[in-house]
């Protein structure tokens, strides 16, 4: 697992690609998938450091991608909840997720927490 590895999981592609960017230019690798689906597809290719995880997507949303990403084998990356929903703590703790960060972030806060969690 590479430590420097960040998946971001979001059906937003602005969202995506301002992640990818931010994360890029500190050095991350960054995969993104627009679902659960894709994202499960992306883990199976490389595995990440860190998740960050939208829930509410077409396809396949996050509780379903936690459910399944629980049932891999292991190492799994800790997953960060991004949402807008006024609902991020519970839905992070229904998931058992590392933490989770309300929309709109703060990208300072997000990137402090990314580092946390890889370092």
């Amino acid at each position: 697992m590479s430590g420097r590895r960040v998946l971001v999981v979001d059906d937003d592609s602005s969202i995506r690609q301002f992640l990818r960017l931010a994360l890029s230019d500190r050095g991350y690798e960054v995969v993104t998938a627009e679902n659960g689906e894709a994202a499960l597809a992306a883990i199976r290719q490389a595995t990440p450091s860190v998740v960050l995880l939208d829930m509410r997507m077409p396809v396949m949303d996050g509780w379903t991608f936690a459910a399944a990403y629980r049932e891999l084998p292991p190492p799994r990356a800790p997953v960060v909840v991004l949402t807008a929903a006024r609902d991020a703590a519970q839905y992070a703790r229904e998931i058992e997720a590392a933490a989770f960060m309300p929309k709109p972030f703060d990208l300072r806060s997000l990137l402090r927490l990314v580092g946390e969690l890889t370092a």
